[in-house]
Parts: C-alpha cells; sequence; structure tokens
C-alpha cells in the first residue's frame, strides 16, 4: 500500500536535494551558546535567536532548576481542567506589565498563538488585512479563518490603505490589520507607528507578531511598539518565550481583556494543548526580570551589531539595510549559499544558509544573528571567516 507514496515521496526529496534547498540539521552537542559544539568541534554560532544571550544565562537556569524542584516537570493537562499554577499566572502578569497591555495568555508556542488568534475573534463578517511578508504561523492562523482576506505589499502604507479600503467596500464588519514586529528573514521593522495612524482612520484594530523584537528593540526592550512610540495605540501582541526571552518555548498573547478573555473561552490551540511546562515558566519570569534589571545586555547587542554590519560592509558584502540584530548576507544563489554554509562551518562559525521555500526564488543568503553573548574578539572572528569562506565558496 506504502510502495507507490513511497517512490512518490522519494523523488520529491530528490529534487529538493538536486537543486541545492534540502535542509540538513545539524547536530550540537553542547548547550546553547556564543560558542556550540559541532562535528567534535567547538565553533561560533551566529545562527540562534539566542539575542540576549539568556539561554544560558546562570540565573535563568537556576530559576528553571527551582521550578523544576517547586513545581514539578509537566502539568500532564490543559489550562481549564487541572493545569493552571500561580507561577502561570506570575508569567502572564509580568508579560502584561512589561508590554503594557491589560492581560496575557501562554501558549505552547507563538506558531499556536497566531493558530489560536484568528478564527477565534473574526467570522465570515469580518477582514483581515496581512502584510505579504508576514511569518508562516500569521499566514496558517489566517487560513483558519473565514474572514476575508486582504494582503498588502510589505510595510506599503498606500497600499494598507487600499486594502483597508477594499474591505470597507466588500461590507466588513470589523477590520484587523496584521504584520510581523520585525521580519525575520530580513530583519525590517515594521512602521507600527503608521499602521496604528491607518487603523484610527479606518476603525480597524491592529495585530503584530513581536518574537523578533519582545526583550531588546525599543528604550527598554518592550519591542517594537515601544519604539515607534505607539504602546497605547495597538490591540494584541504575539510573541515567544523562546528567542530572547531565556530561548526555550512557549508563547502568548498579550491584548486588551475581553480578547484574551475570549481566548481562554474560544482558543482551540489554548484549550487543546498541554500548559507550558513549570522551569519553562520560571525560566521565563527570571528572563523577563533580567531584561529590565540589565539595559546593558541591550546595548551590547547594539553594539555588536553595528560592529558586525560595519565591517561586513567593509569587504564588500551586500547586506540588507536596517539596524536589527538580523543581519542578512545576500548571495541569491541557493547552491552558493548552501557551500558557502559548509565553508563557514570549516572556517569555524556556524550558520544556516537559507533559500525558498523559507525566502523567494533568487533571494537565498546567509542568515546571521547577533548576539549580547559575543565579545568583541568573536564579531572580528566571524568577519575574518566570512572573507576566507567567500573565496573557499566561489572556488568550489
Amino acid at each position: 500500500m506504502y510502495e507507490r507514496f513511497q517512490e512518490h515521496l522519494a523523488g520529491q526529496l530528490a529534487e529538493i536535494e538536486a537543486a541545492g534547498l534540502y535542509k540538513h540539521e545539524r547536530l550540537i552537542t553542547t548547550p546553547q551558546g556564543a560558542h556550540v559544539g559541532v562535528r567534535e568541534r567547538e565553533v561560533l554560532n551566529l545562527c540562534a535567536n539566542n539575542y540576549l544571550g539568556l539561554a544560558q544565562h546562570p540565573e535563568v537556569n537556576a530559576a528553571a532548576a527551582a521550578g523544576l524542584h517547586d513545581w514539578g516537570y509537566g502539568m500532564a493537562s490543559v489550562r481549564f481542567i487541572c493545569g493552571t499554577q500561580t507561577l502561570h499566572k506570575e508569567l502572564e502578569s509580568s508579560l502584561s506589565a512589561f508590554l503594557g497591555t491589560e492581560d496575557t495568555i501562554l501558549y505552547p508556542s507563538c506558531f499556536d498563538a497566531n493558530g489560536g488568534l484568528f478564527e477565534t475573534l473574526l467570522g465570515e463578517e469580518d477582514a483581515v488585512i496581512s502584510d505579504e511578508l508576514n511569518h508562516a504561523s500569521i499566514i496558517d492562523g489566517i487560513r483558519l479563518s473565514k474572514a476575508k482576506r486582504f494582503r498588502y505589499r510589505n510595510s506599503d502604507m498606500a497600499d494598507l490603505e487600499a486594502q483597508l479600503q477594499a474591505a470597507d467596500t466588500a461590507g466588513a464588519r470589523f477590520k484587523l490589520i496584521t504584520t510581523d514586529g520585525v521580519f525575520s528573514m530580513d530583519g525590517y521593522i515594521a512602521r507600527l507607528d503608521e499602521i496604528c495612524d491607518l487603523a484610527q482612520r479606518y476603525d480597524a484594530l491592529v495585530h503584530f507578531d513581536d518574537c523578533h523584537a519582545t526583550g531588546f528593540v525599543g528604550a527598554g526592550g518592550r519591542g517594537t511598539h515601544e519604539l515607534r512610540g505607539c504602546m497605547d495605540r495597538i490591540d494584541i501582541i504575539t510573541g515567544t518565550l523562546g528567542k530572547a526571552l531565556g530561548g526555550a518555548s512557549g508563547g502568548y498573547t498579550a491584548a486588551r481583556q475581553e480578547i484574551v478573555d475570549l481566548l481562554r473561552q474560544r482558543s482551540r490551540p489554548y484549550l487543546f494543548s498541554n500548559t507550558v511546562a513549570p522551569p519553562v515558566v520560571a525560566g521565563a519570569i527570571k528572563a523577563v526580570e533580567l531584561v529590565g534589571a540589565e539595559p546593558g545586555l541591550r546595548q551590547r547587542l547594539t553594539h555588536n551589531t553595528a560592529r558586525f554590519r560595519a565591517g561586513l560592509e567593509a569587504q564588500g558584502f551586500e547586506l540588507l539595510p536596517g539596524e536589527h540584530p538580523i543581519v542578512p548576507v545576500m548571495l541569491h544563489d541557493a547552491a552558493l549559499a548552501a557551500r558557502f554554509a559548509e565553508a563557514m562551518l570549516a572556517q569555524g562559525v556556524y550558520v544556516v544558509a537559507f533559500s525558498f521555500p523559507v525566502v523567494p526564488k533568487g533571494k537565498a543568503r546567509i542568515r546571521t544573528q547577533m548576539s549580547a553573548a559575543l565579545s568583541d574578539a568573536d564579531v572580528d572572528f566571524a568577519l575574518e571567516a566570512f572573507g576566507r569562506a567567500r573565496a573557499a565558496a566561489e572556488q568550489s
């Protein structure tokens, strides 16, 4: 029964491999950090979302260990049955205070938070207007909704306005604009203040996914809405505990009170998924605390990003413009990007090639990410490796 389908799958996999698009997973033999073990050697890590270096911060580890000891390994249940501890409510309160929202609801991941958002809030009488470069989790979440769908060109406010007008023409009852706060493949930061201006003009709600900003973007690290000066004008934030806030797992939706209340009643990923594990929750509480207590982490991240960008530009590499710690090095050709990543590993630097379908065809790149855990010597080592790897990749 399986033989014919097996041949079909094998053919697809062979096509992916032949196109240079096969995604090989490298085994890491150490804890996450600025340096990791790969292929029995220590290498510099430039591709983790460990923006603030908290993934192995001793205080976060200690808090997680205490959470395991005091609260147990897992809840073995969903929240509304017997899966809510005071620890979970403490983290939700901490996130609400930090992000400036009325309430917060935890999810197993931000993918789940986005997956359970749109179908809960919007019906077929409503409309969702989405940036064309939004994360896959937003796209999939919208697909689950019966709302009318409109898409605008990336950060194009004129096109967003046109789509809002189209939604009105279609008779939409409620309109929800949705965008990434930071677009993860490019490092572009959304024009959230201008989005809020249009939302006010056209009586729309605003949602943004801030996974690649929470903890380090903005003066206090609160995210894109703080950077753009519109903290009191947004309605819904989705985010993750799996990047700057400790790097483990878990996500959340922080929003207006009634929105969170309805999500607790009807959001399917929340209702049918186990609660975030107590050790993860305890570690995340400490991570949020450290974001406020140690502004030097954000300063170090900014310093590393500027140093790295300047060094790559001096060598003539093509970078996407920006100031975010995501620094995409554009190579365009997928096979070249794959060879480049291997050449970098040979030079002692762990990076990953990104190609279609993760990015558009012809836009292959090495997406690097800076971390506060990196020293000046680490950054300089990486810059030297890029120069040597370019020559090796182009010759092979």
